[in-house]
């Protein structure tokens, strides 16, 4: 029995990517993390992209387009993964695209300052097919490090094309684009070197491979016949699926096979003699085409490691980084915002003069320019300059290397409240957006840990609440002789709160609802590198400050026309809102806030980044957002309307543990497939907010 297009889920191909012409020639990328793949990717592809998902997992799949000497390419840029031996939903997704797409050829992007390592994965996709280029990248880095590779004799070894770059400096892109087309339109033929296993495990790999090549399976014969030895029954169930055939049907595979499930039962020592075979091989290839002209060539970045990520000083220096990061986001964003404001204030003026000139009705006006405008205006001033100055120094981190090594001075923690150690590194992607940190939790293979790390991750403030936290500290917490300082220290000491209550909760759901042992897992520090200010300062501004700032505005526009509707449409001689705020106001004030902050909570549900807005459009006699010169005037309007600094602290504690915002909801939805776990990841967050504004408030009654 043959192959179909269902049976090799080409179907399933041609969903993920967009590929509307026949003669578009696809390229699958594979390779290690922090390789530099995705920066390769991205200068072959362009703005040429599209992400999408596999069907029946949740690992996106990046897709891209180039041409070139009159051929159109189409790159998929695969998961990242060390390995195709083990089960993790990247390396299933890597190994099925490559096994079963049509890519004509798949380049493996290796890091050439730990090449030997990246080898192993480049062995592994050499069994599978044998349309392999080698891409060593980051060669600068490499001469930096006094790391000579000879490509000429790494290509004879391996018996694949070979290609040095360097992706950040542009370096070779050409080279290995000529070596695609060589290798598509057949002009070299890649002959990779075959892996000499155990004697008689290569007798039985040999035999099967006879067998199964008479099969016209159109997979790599070889493979299969290894993947059998290896994996067994296992395999046998994932092949049936794949091609919808039982191979034992074949009477000769399944006498073969029998004798291997006799003499070998221990499958952990089969596997054992097929990983170190093949860690072996690299070994060697690597000794013979590798030179160190600087045998300490890592000694500065195990220097600084042994500082940054030390149990003494690894969590302060954490803590300053993000401390200095915090002040500069609050001294550097006050005069940038008066400056919107003043300038709105003045667009404002104009517009008014404007709908005055034609004539327009009162109530007309006062919705768009009362209710629409105003918000729009408050969440650009309030919003971008902080935005624009926090993404960037965050992104600065990322780049230089030092967020992996937070989550690794992270690790012990989560693995004392029971979860996985990867949450401390989808906590962080918290930090910049909740959903973003949601989904990032696919990187946890444990379903336990996993749905631990999505329940807790909202209780990290997502860059949609900092704006909120900021401005709070500021005009409450900073208004004395420490100033901005003090702001600092207040956000720093909240975000510190937030993680201690995520590994607090994280321990109650091991503990009740999610029982079980942590499993281990590896993480690798990247070497420091050199900052890319150019690309960090676009990446901060169009994926992150716009991205955030334009959603923020699509749900304010329409959210300031409803809130002015019912802030001005009475029933009783009274407006809605009033109406809402009067009948939540009990227990508003129970948990140190009063009505109008509750509805304004509940009315921000479709993003973080709209409450105050709404707040002070509550506060507002007429129904409008106030005319926001600086945050003094703010201030007198919450101070008028009965704010202390009490209420701050409350509503701060409350914006760290709510509800997550609509986004961040639908998000868990999709990845959990569970509406329990959707309800009790808005429960959860919302209950401990009650319980520790409730706790504030009252003791701080008892004092005051």
């Amino acid at each position: 029995m043959g192959l179909t297009k269902e049976s090799v889920g080409l179907n399933i191909y041609k969903n993920m990517i967009e590929k509307k012409d026949e003669d578009e020639i696809v390229i699958a990328f594979a390779g290690n993390p922090n390789t530099g793949k995705s920066s390769l990717f991205n200068n072959l592809t362009g703005l040429k992209q599209h992400t999408g998902n596999w069907p029946g997992k949740t690992v996106n799949i990046a897709s891209g387009k180039y041409n070139y000497n009159d051929d159109k390419y189409i790159v998929v840029d695969l998961p990242g993964t060390y390995s195709l031996l083990s089960k993790s939903a990247e390396e299933t997704i890597a190994r099925d695209f490559i096994c079963f797409s049509d890519a004509k050829v798949t380049v493996v992007v290796a890091d050439a300052t730990c090449l030997e390592r990246n080898l192993n994965l480049v062995l592994q996709i050499t069994e599978i097919t044998n349309n392999v280029i080698l891409c060593v990248n980051l060669m600068d880095e490499a001469n930096r490090k006094g790391i000579n590779v000879d490509i000429d004799k790494l290509s004879l070894l391996l018996g694949i094309p070979v290609v040095s770059t360097s992706a950040i400096n542009n370096k070779g892109i050409d080279d290995l684009k000529q070596v695609i087309q060589d290798v598509v339109r057949k002009n070299t033929i890649p002959k990779p070197t075959k892996i000499d296993y155990q004697n008689e495990l290569i007798d039985y790999i040999e035999k099967l491979e006879i067998e199964i090549n008479m099969m016209d399976l159109k997979v790599n014969s070889r493979w299969l016949a290894l993947r059998l030895v290896d994996e067994g029954d296992e395999f046998l169930n994932y092949i049936n699926d794949k091609l919808n055939i039982n191979i034992l049907e074949n009477n000769k595979i399944d006498d073969i096979y029998k004798k291997i499930k006799s003499n070998y039962n221990d499958k952990d020592k089969v596997k054992d003699i097929i990983v170190s075979t093949i860690i072996r091989k690299a070994e060697s290839i690597a000794k013979k085409s590798i030179r160190y002209t600087k045998y300490n060539y890592n000694k500065t970045d195990r220097k600084i490691d042994k500082i940054i990520t030390s149990k003494l000083y690894g969590i302060p220096i954490m803590l300053l980084l993000l401390g200095i990061i915090l002040w500069l986001t609050i001294k550097g964003a006050n005069y940038p915002s008066a400056l919107l404001s003043s300038f709105f204030t003045y667009i404002e003026t104009k517009l008014s003069l404007l709908f005055t000139l034609i004539g327009s009705p009162l109530w007309l006006h006062d919705v768009l320019i009362l209710g629409l405008f105003r918000t729009l205006s408050w969440v650009v001033a309030v919003m971008l300059p902080p935005m624009a100055i926090f993404f960037p120094l965050f992104t600065l981190l990322e780049d230089l290397g030092l967020l992996p090594r937070i989550a690794f001075n992270l690790d012990h923690y989560f693995k004392k409240a029971c979860a996985h150690g990867k949450q401390a590194l989808t906590m962080c992607m918290g930090f910049g957006c909740n959903a973003a940190g949601v989904i990032g939790c696919r990187i946890i293979d444990s379903p336990r840990e996993r749905l631990i790390a999505i329940i807790t991750n909202n209780f990290v403030p997502c860059n949609g609440r900092f704006p909120l936290l900021i401005t709070l500290s500021t005009i409450f917490i900073g208004s004395g002789l420490l100033g901005s300082f003090a702001s600092s220290i207040s956000i720093l000491f909240a975000i510190i709160l937030s993680v201690i209550i995520t590994l607090f909760i994280s321990k109650i759901l091991s503990k009740t609802l999610l029982k079980g042992i942590p499993s281990t897992f590896t993480l690798e520090l990247p070497p420091y590198r050199k900052p890319r200010i150019g690309k960090i300062l676009t990446r901060s501004f169009l994926d992150r400050t716009l991205f955030v700032l334009g959603r923020a505005i699509k749900i304010a526009a329409p959210a300031g026309i409803f809130i002015w509707c019912i802030a001005n449409i009475n029933i009783g001689g009274i407006s809605i809102l009033n109406h809402c705020a009067t009948f939540l106001d009990p227990f508003g004030k129970f948990i140190g806030m009063d009505g109008y902050i509750i509805m304004a909570f509940v009315l921000a549900l479709p993003a973080n980044e709209i409450l105050l807005p709404i707040l002070i459009m509550s506060y507002m006699a007429g129904g409008s957002m106030i005319e926001l010169n600086n945050l003094v005037t703010l201030k007198e309007l919450l101070v008028n309307n009965g704010w202390t600094i009490i209420t701050a602290i409350c509503v701060m504690l409350f914006s760290l543990n709510h509800f997550p915002c609509a986004t961040t909801l639908l998000t868990i939805k999709k990845e959990t497939k569970s509406l329990k776990w959707t309800l009790i990841s808005f429960l959860l967050p919302t209950i401990v907010g009650i319980i520790l504004c409730a706790v504030v408030a009252n003791v701080a009654r008892l004092f005051i």
